[in-house]
């Protein structure tokens, strides 16, 4: 569940900018860290870590986008450790293998598709707040926000 709103204050056309850009961050690691999951964790902490000085609009929104991708990172590394055991220790392909790999892909595209959704809002200074993830975003960033 996905919650669009206003935040605190006005949010300036800058502050937009950067925090959508926090979200961009995860979509272009995952271009290049497609097989490593790790990559794309390490990629947005680095934006993360990079705007802790920055206003609490930019911060919320950096640490929203870091625990998707910390989850994400979970679930995609016992995927590809999975299927590294398969090919590489002739383990058989079985009923559980397949559901857990729909499942992944259909958790890795809805991500996605959000992720892209909430970077367009977010870059016209609407404030989206994810089920879950906002919830820790507002606990960490101590800045109550919806």
């Amino acid at each position: 569940m996905i919650e669009s709103g206003d935040f605190a204050y006005k949010v300036n056309d800058g502050e937009a900018e950067k925090a959508s850009n926090s979200y961009l961050m995860s979509l272009v690691a995952i271009i290049a860290g497609l097989p490593l999951p790790i990559i794309n964790l390490i990629a947005t902490l680095i934006f993360y870590l990079g705007n802790q000085r920055s206003t609490p609009f930019v911060r919320w929104h950096c640490t929203q986008a870091l625990f998707s991708q910390l989850s994400l990172v979970v679930i995609n590394s016992i995927g590809f450790w999975w299927t590294f055991s398969i090919l590489f220790e002739e383990r058989a392909i079985n009923n559980d293998y397949v559901a857990y790999m729909i499942v992944l892909f259909i958790f890795n595209l809805l991500e996605f598709i959000a992720t892209i959704y909430t970077a367009i809002q977010t870059r016209k200074g609407i404030h989206v707040k994810w089920w879950f993830y906002g919830d820790l975003s507002n606990s960490i960033v101590k800045h109550q926000s919806i």
